[in-house]
């Protein structure tokens, strides 16, 4: 049954994402601007605008913005939709700023950027009361998020258990966070060791990024209603929504999809696309998998302390099985994954050309807003991207 499930899966069903960028001056520091971008294109601040044939949305953070696909469509048509978008938004902004993927800003020191502070203020206000979002768990994080659809509870299932056990793998490959407030630490995914904090005092709302493993979708439901219940405890119940649920992966029942939270935002659109079809294909494929929980977390740790490093042969096996159960459009974008389990993630990449740069991330920076702009992905061999 579950193989029949598992080739059904995404074969053919269209795909969202949504994808972070921050917004940054001439010498690649953030602005924290995000609502007068939106006026300038809007004519309004709103929260969010159709424009250039996309959604151009805020964020928690004003010194980053979203960019959404027109529709949810393939792999192709979602990168030449946002990436047509994007190129409509510089133009609009006569090029002044530029934008940037990663999955946090690696200079940003929080007096240089503050939460939204139009609409929607009094779930900003409840979070704040709760965990005290001025830290970089709220104001320095993107991610790439991809909303996978399901038709079936037992989809749902079967698709959210996988997705759970690919997890370590996944941040392992993407993790593009290495820099905090300018200094290296020994972590490459940064943004999920502040991600898993920023919570802390509702410890069951993150789960430690990990999600439980289902045997029903009662399961989720009965998960969902123990976070509501401690945040009704904190006279929070305007946070009981079912995006309250900041796991790695968790279910949209009003969209009838699973949003995966867990991978950093990429250098460019292609690269985006690339992890989401090195995701859709290892869900079609047959797998076994670890499904213990001690042991998946342990995963995920080395995964966020080392990238690619600390896995890379069973990244190598997984990627075997990804190009066999690819379909013909999956396997366009499978070679940059190759490249990424053969080089590094792009944390690991950056920390590599630190040493070249002398230390200095200006330069590699400015590479990074070009590969944005471009849609070229970043590579580790000489020259400016991929």
């Amino acid at each position: 049954m579950k193989k029949a499930i598992f080739k059904a899966l995404a074969a053919a069903s269209p795909i969202g994402t949504e994808h972070e960028y921050s917004i940054n001056d001439k010498n690649y520091r953030p602005l924290a601007i995000s609502d007068k971008i939106i006026q300038r294109i809007a004519g309004q601040v709103q929260h969010e605008v159709a424009f250039g044939g996309i959604l151009v949305s805020k964020e928690l953070q004003k010194h980053a913005i979203e960019l959404i696909p027109a529709r949810p469509g393939s792999l192709g048509f979602l990168e030449s939709n946002l990436y047509r978008g994007l190129s409509e938004l510089y133009r609009a902004t006569n090029h002044e700023y530029g934008f940037m993927g990663l999955g946090m800003h690696p200079l940003l020191k929080l007096d240089e950027t503050t939460y939204w502070d139009h609409d929607e203020q009094e779930y900003y206000q409840a979070y704040d009361r709760l965990f005290n979002i001025k830290q970089h768990g709220w104001l320095n994080i993107q991610a790439l998020q991809i909303n996978i659809p399901y038709a079936r509870k037992d989809e749902l299932v079967a698709m959210f258990n996988k997705i759970r056990s690919l997890m370590p793998y996944l941040v392992a490959v993407s993790a593009s966070s290495p820099m905090v407030e300018g200094k290296l630490n020994s972590y490459m995914d940064n943004r999920l060791v502040y991600y898993r904090q920023n919570q802390a005092a509702i410890p069951e709302i993150c789960h430690d990024i990990l999600p439980e493993k289902l045997e029903s979708v009662d399961d989720y439901v009965h998960i969902n209603r123990q976070i509501y219940s401690e945040l009704k405890k904190c006279k929070a119940e305007i946070l009981c929504r079912e995006w309250v649920n900041s796991r790695g992966v968790i279910v949209r029942f009003t969209r009838k999809c699973l949003e995966v939270k867990a991978i950093d935002e990429q250098e460019c659109l292609h690269s985006d696309m690339a992890f989401s079809a090195f995701l859709l294909a290892l869900l079609r494929s047959e797998l076994a998998l670890e499904e213990d929980e001690s042991a998946l977390q342990a995963m995920l740790e080395d995964a966020m302390h080392r990238g690619v490093a600390g896995m890379r042969p069973e990244l190598e096996k997984l990627l075997a099985q990804a190009e066999k159960s690819a379909t013909i459009e999956e396997k366009r974008y499978l070679p940059l994954v190759a490249k990424r389990i053969e080089q590094g993630s792009l944390a690991e990449i950056m920390v590599q050309k630190l040493k070249e740069t002398d230390g200095r991330i200006e330069p590699i920076l400015e590479q990074m807003q070009w590969c944005l702009k471009e849609n070229r992905p970043y590579s580790a061999e000489p020259g400016r991207c991929g």
